[in-house]
């Protein structure tokens, strides 16, 4: 009779619990994030999960997110990718995401690099581009999905200088930067904090940050501006709720998040990892991802690329 009487307190406590989707598989940069930010909402009574439902360039999460109740436990890891790329990327979606979702804050950046093997031939994007000159499609480049930033920043660069790699979309950065790792490929759009212990191992290195400045994990590191190539791309996140979710309930989640992001510990263990925390705002965030969208979707528009299905 106890046991059965604390397995239902349990399962009754664990329904109570806010789940973060992440739409990636666990291991990867935005994942580790997410998690350090779980745990710290946790340890201030506010009990956090995460969820990862990779596929599809996170549609499968957005569209898992966007059915859900709209009772703040169930909370989307969003990003350009999921909020406006795949709009043009994909025929049909079954969730909208201007619709079908509200904006709770944002909670991270860092900028998109290019990493590769230490064996390659080239070090850095200069040489990698002249090396892609001389060998047409010889290089094969992975990213974490085809509507994500670290994809479409390298495709609209190659396009800019006549040149072209041969893109392997993964589901999600980890299973990429093993396939890296492995072999499989020979550079990867990615953020600095999957890639980081590799990179630190000797085993990877950046090829170039799109980035105004240098990051501090990786000082050597040359950006593209350096390198002769002007190009900037930052990586976001941020969270999301259905869209029917009330708005004091979307208020006490926006300043639980933000609490944990003003910590200056946790601001350091996140820097530790390549993230930079940023809050906000529901409201900032809203015009943020409109002011992302007008900027990136005309490029991705102009890549003429395939629609594909589901």
């Amino acid at each position: 009779m106890l046991l059965g009487l604390c397995a239902a307190l349990g399962s009754a406590q664990a329904q109570q619990a806010t789940r973060i989707v992440v739409p990636f598989n666990a291991g990867g940069g935005t994942d580790q994030y997410v998690r350090l930010l779980a745990a710290e909402l946790t340890k201030r009574g506010m009990q956090t999960i995460v969820e990862n439902r990779p596929g599809a360039s996170g549609i499968v999460a957005a569209d898992y997110v966007a059915r859900s109740q709209p009772d703040g436990l169930t909370v989307l890891v969003s990003s350009l990718g999921t909020l406006a790329n795949n709009t043009v990327l994909y025929d049909k979606l079954p969730y909208d995401p201007q619709k079908d979702f509200a904006p709770v804050s944002q909670i991270a950046y860092q900028p998109a690099i290019i990493v590769g093997r230490t064996d390659l031939p080239y070090k850095n994007i200069k040489e990698m581009v002249e090396y892609a000159k001389k060998n047409p499609g010889k290089i094969n480049r992975g990213s974490p999905g085809a509507a994500i930033l670290t994809n479409l920043a390298p495709m609209s660069f190659e396009k800019s200088l006549g040149i072209s790699t041969t893109h392997i979309p993964f589901s999600g950065d980890s299973p990429a930067v093993q396939a890296l790792l492995g072999g499989n490929i020979d550079i990867h759009g990615t953020s600095i904090t999957g890639s980081l212990p590799h990179i630190r191992s000797g085993r990877l290195r950046v090829l170039g940050v799109m980035d105004s400045k240098r990051m501090p994990q990786v000082p050597e590191a040359l950006t593209f501006k350096e390198q002769g190539f002007d190009l900037e791309a930052t990586l976001w996140y941020s969270l999301s709720v259905p869209a029917a979710t009330p708005k004091d309930v979307i208020q006490r989640l926006n300043r639980a998040v933000n609490d944990v992001i003003a910590d200056p510990q946790f601001v350091e263990k996140a820097q530790a990892i390549g993230m930079e925390p940023r809050g906000g705002t529901p409201e900032q965030l809203a015009k943020f991802i409109q002011v992302e969208a007008d900027r990136w979707l005309p490029v991705l528009q102009s890549l003429n690329l395939p629609k594909q299905g589901r």
